[in-house]
C-alpha cells in the first residue's frame, strides 16, 4: 500500500472507530473525548509502525520523541481533531493522517466522519493525491472561525473583507470546508500545534489552496518545538489581500 492509500485507510478505520465508541453508549459526555481520542490513537500508533516502522511519528496523544527528529518522513497524527464536536455528535470533528517529508507537509487525508457525501454512510475522506475540482467561488465571501473563541484577526479581516463569519468546530473541517466550497478563507491565529494543521496543509495545497503561516512563510514540520500558532488556508485568489489585511493590523490585535 502506498503512503496516500496508507493515509486514507487509516484515517477513514479510525473514523469508523471512534464512531463505534460513540455509539457504544458506554461513556458519559465527559469520557467520551478521552476514550475515543485514546482508542484511536493506539489503532493508528500501532498500525504506522507496523506498516512503516523506519519512520518517525508524531501523534498528539503520544508522548513526544527524539527520534523523530533526525527523520526525512514523519507521520503526523491527530486522532480526534475537535474532541468537544465528536462528543456532540456533529458533523465538524475530524481524524488527520499525514506525513511531512522533510518538514513539508506531502501527504495528507483528514477523514471526516460526520459528513457523509457519498450516501453510503461512511463519511467522507478528503487525500492530498485526489484533488477535486474546486467549487465556483460565491460573491459573498465565507470565512470559517472557531465555534468559541474566534481569533481578533479573523474577525478583524473578516470586517475588512465584508465577510460571513462560519463558526464550525475542528481545523481539520474548517481547512476541508474551504475546498468543498462551504467557505473561501481559513484564518487562525489562537494557537495550534503540528498534528492540528499538518494532513489539512497537505490535502489544501494538493488541492490548489493557498497554506501558510499568517505571515506568509511557508508551514514547516517536524519541529523540535510542536507549537505552530497560527495557519492560512484560503484560496489562491484571496491570499495576497488576506495576507496583506493582517500585516496592516495594529499589533494590540496582532
Amino acid at each position: 500500500m502506498g503512503d496516500a492509500d496508507l493515509a486514507a485507510h487509516l484515517a477513514e478505520v479510525a473514523g469508523r472507530i471512534l464512531v463505534e465508541v460513540r455509539s457504544s453508549g458506554l461513556f458519559s459526555p465527559k469520557a467520551l473525548g478521552k476514550a475515543g481520542d485514546q482508542t484511536a490513537n493506539q489503532f493508528l500508533c500501532h498500525a504506522l509502525r507496523e506498516a512503516r516502522p523506519d519512520d518517525g511519528l508524531l501523534s498528539e496523544e503520544e508522548k513526544d520523541n527524539a527520534a523523530r527528529i533526525d527523520k526525512a518522513r514523519v507521520w503526523i497524527v491527530d486522532p480526534v481533531d475537535g474532541t468537544r464536536e465528536y462528543g456532540e455528535a456533529r458533523a465538524d470533528w475530524a481524524v488527520h493522517v499525514g506525513m511531512a517529508v522533510n518538514g513539508a507537509p506531502t501527504i495528507g487525508a483528514v477523514a471526516l466522519p460526520g459528513l457523509d457525501l457519498t450516501g453510503t454512510g461512511g463519511g467522507t475522506v478528503l487525500r492530498s493525491d485526489q484533488p477535486r475540482p474546486l467549487p465556483p467561488a460565491p460573491e459573498k465571501l465565507r470565512m470559517v472561525v472557531s465555534r468559541t473563541r474566534p481569533a481578533a484577526e479573523a474577525v478583524a479581516v473578516a470586517d475588512a473583507l465584508d465577510a460571513e463569519l462560519v463558526p464550525m468546530g475542528s481545523a481539520g473541517a474548517k481547512a476541508m470546508a474551504v475546498i468543498l466550497g462551504q467557505a473561501d478563507i481559513y484564518l487562525h491565529s489562537g494557537g495550534q500545534y503540528e498534528w492540528d494543521s499538518m494532513a489539512p496543509a497537505a490535502v489544501a495545497l494538493a488541492h490548489g489552496l493557498h497554506a501558510s503561516r499568517i505571515d506568509g512563510s511557508p508551514l514547516v514540520y517536524n519541529q523540535r518545538d510542536v507549537y505552530l500558532p497560527d495557519l492560512l488556508i484560503c484560496r489562491k485568489e484571496h491570499a495576497d489581500k488576506v495576507l496583506g489585511l493582517i500585516a496592516g493590523l495594529e499589533p494590540a490585535n496582532a
